[in-house]
């Protein structure tokens, strides 16, 4: 038997080893990632992370991604070891039903997971999010000797995830951003799962990050935990700029496949992890971590409740002299909670006028920010048209850190990665806006927001045909219904300006997902609630709006712009002696929350219905016998010209009405 290695060799291998034996257990997985980049995140972990894994929720601790998701393990093995609640029976149930430790890290789902990881790119993007709201509450919070907001933002990216076009996007923008706490340490093993990376990727990325406005650094030896560590040290004290650090480390280090795409996402194999374990020295079975290794790294336990204990007698401390700020940080950052009384500043509209919901939007953004500091609004270049920015808003810069107001520039899919990290800090609440067609640039993080069961707000306008004359490029069709596909995703589309204030006061109030607020680009009737049903009612996602005198023989529904079309059919057929309810459904969602009784009161079975919407029919049908929408792209022209041309005409809605009835 070979001697006893060093305990930081010994810390290192159990990292590697727990990796590659869950996933020889699972027979599934990534092996090849931790066991080369084992040596840096140990380094990370052991002699930089700022964490306390009794309390994997506190405030001031650092945060950690493993961007390259794929690699799992390598987190998983780095939590156990650490002493966070994840058992020794936990990595060997790696990847099986209703384990706590899945294929790729999920967020909510194990405790130390900061973020849900494995689409490539993703994971660096949302940090660039936690880097950001750290900068922004310190700037906010912070007094002289009262740093209660200071931590450090950590990322282990892939090369993989460094191709991706998102991690670009977000990388950009913190260096524009100068977001200092922010540290990247780039796992550059030189392989992915087709061959090398010089098959698809041979730029210079640290001349590329350099550019981008980052402190570029490198480690020529992935198992130098010296130059690591100086590397990181370096990376620490640069306030003015992110740092990417490059690492060159060995997939699958050790063993027979080592440097091989063989080894990065399929078991090693008994034969070649046996060899593994003679090469690397470790003596131990599967699963078997010497006491000493546990010893070592569960210093991070006691290290960990002390950087706590510290930090609570400061904020005490801090609260004697600042008690209304610290009042402030406690509601926002600690308990997350909204400040009482806040709903009570939406807006009223007059019934007289007409106004585009995005118009509308803007207004209830100007009267709940002033009460809302945690509101922090943002937009993918598309400012004046989105009327995302508040009045009391100002631009956020490095020189401004208290600006409430982002640009994200052309970004959309970053933007809404930073909206979720953002949102996973604590602290804000965060929306950001762009056109309803470039929500196709941001279903990446849309989905993890609501796989997270996040509280992002998303806000898309020009939400249809009737945006006109930009024509079928920017009018969306098949996006509302794509949209409500993705589970968790409350898509809210309200029919008038009195409608857009209850779908903000949704939105903000949800905790348990994402919502997608939906606003027009032209003008609708603010609807007069003296005639029609309650704005409020609009909460519960759909509500009869309108009742006929009688009792009714039909229902059209509908949700946003073709809800005030309805009613105008409604008048029609009235006097055609056809009476007809309008239900106004602006979220799919949050009606089929409600109870079946509710539901089957608004939209009888036994009444015939009819659902338009500027846009297409799949998706209806579970609601509606019939539907009026469009299946297939808009046209150019102004928009009164398509809405009509397609039509969306008094006369096609009594005439496709009347034409149920007869059924």
């Amino acid at each position: 038997m070979k001697p006893q290695l060093p305990i930081e060799q010994l810390a290192i291998n159990a990292i590697r080893f727990l990796a590659a034996d869950a996933v020889e257990k699972a027979n599934s997985g990534h092996p090849g990632m931790p066991m080369g980049a084992a040596p840096m995140a140990y380094v990370l972990w052991r002699d930089f992370l700022k964490h306390n894994p009794a309390d994997p929720a506190w405030p001031d601790r650092d945060r950690f991604v493993l961007s390259a998701g794929h690699g799992s393990m390598l987190l998983y093995a780095l939590l156990h070891l650490s002493g966070y609640p994840l058992s020794i029976e936990d990595i060997k149930n790696f990847r099986r039903w209703g384990s706590k430790t899945p294929g790729h890290p999920e967020y909510g789902h194990t405790a130390g997971v900061e973020v849900t990881t494995g689409p490539l790119g993703s994971g660096i993007s949302t940090a660039v999010g936690l880097a950001l709201a750290e900068l922004k509450l310190g700037a906010e919070f912070n007094r002289d000797e009262f740093d209660i907001v200071d931590h450090f933002t950590y990322v282990i990216a892939s090369d993989g995830d460094l191709m991706e076009g998102i991690s670009g996007e977000a990388s950009s923008l913190a260096g524009h951003w100068k977001l200092g706490k922010l540290i990247v340490l780039w796992d550059d093993n030189h392989i992915s799962i087709d061959g090398t990376s010089k098959l698809a990727f041979s730029e210079d990325v640290l001349a590329r990050y350099r550019a981008y406005g980052w402190q570029t650094l490198f480690v020529e030896d992935g198992t130098d935990t010296s130059a690591i560590r100086a590397a990181i040290e370096v990376a620490r004290s640069e306030e003015g700029a992110p740092s990417i650090i490059a690492v060159r480390n060995h997939i699958g280090y050790g063993s027979p496949k080592q440097d091989s795409p063989s080894s990065h996402g399929s078991p090693l194999g008994e034969e070649a992890l046996a060899a593994a374990r003679e090469k690397l020295g470790w003596n131990y079975p599967p699963f078997e971590i010497p006491e000493e290794v546990y010893r070592h790294y569960r210093t991070a336990l006691d290290r960990g409740a002390a950087w706590q204990e510290e930090w609570e007698k400061k904020l005490e401390s801090y609260g004697w002299k600042f008690p209304e700020e610290v009042q402030e940080f406690t509601r926002r950052v600690i308990k997350r909670a909204l400040p009482a009384g806040w709903a009570e500043r939406l807006p009223h509209f007059d019934p007289a006028t007409k106004m585009a919901t995005r118009k509308a939007s803007g207004a209830v953004l100007a009267a709940i920010s002033p009460h809302l500091p945690e509101l922090l609004g943002g937009s993918a270049d598309l400012t004046p048209s989105n009327n995302t920015k508040a009045p009391d808003m100002s631009d956020f810069s490095p020189e401004n850190p208290l600006g409430r107001y982002v640009h994200y520039g052309v970004r959309e899919h970053a933007m809404g990665a930073i909206l979720n990290g953002l949102l996973l800090h604590g602290g804000y609440r965060p929306y950001g806006g762009t056109f309803l067609v470039f929500s196709d640039y941001m279903r990446g993080a849309v989905r993890l927001a609501a796989l997270m069961g996040i509280p992002t707000i998303f806000v898309w306008t020009h939400d249809s045909i009737a945006i006109g004359e930009d024509g079928p490029t920017h009018q969306p069709v098949e996006h509302l219904m794509s949209l409500r596909a993705v589970p968790n995703l409350w898509v809210i589309r309200p029919a008038d300006a009195t409608e857009t204030a209850v779908a903000w006061r949704m939105a903000l109030e949800r905790q348990s997902g994402p919502s997608a607020l939906i606003f027009t680009r032209q003008s609708l009737p603010v609807l007069d609630r003296g005639k029609y049903a309650a704005a409020e009612e609009a909460g519960k996602g759909g509500y009869v709006l309108s009742e006929p005198a009688v009792p009714p023989q039909g229902v059209i529904v509908a949700s946003g712009s073709e809800v005030a079309l309805a009613l105008r059919a409604q008048e029609e057929l009235a006097a055609e002696g056809v009476a007809v309810r309008v239900v106004s459904m602006p979220c799919f969602k949050a009606f089929d929350e409600q109870p079946g009784a509710y539901r089957e009161s608004v939209l009888p079975p036994r009444l015939p219905t009819l659902a338009v919407e500027a846009g297409v029919t799949l998706g209806w049908r579970r609601y509606a016998d019939d539907v009026l929408g469009i299946d297939h792209f808009g046209a150019s022209a102004p928009g009164e010209i398509v809405y009509t041309k397609m039509g969306f005409t008094v006369e096609n809605v009594v005439k496709r009405m009347k034409k149920l009835l007869e059924r």
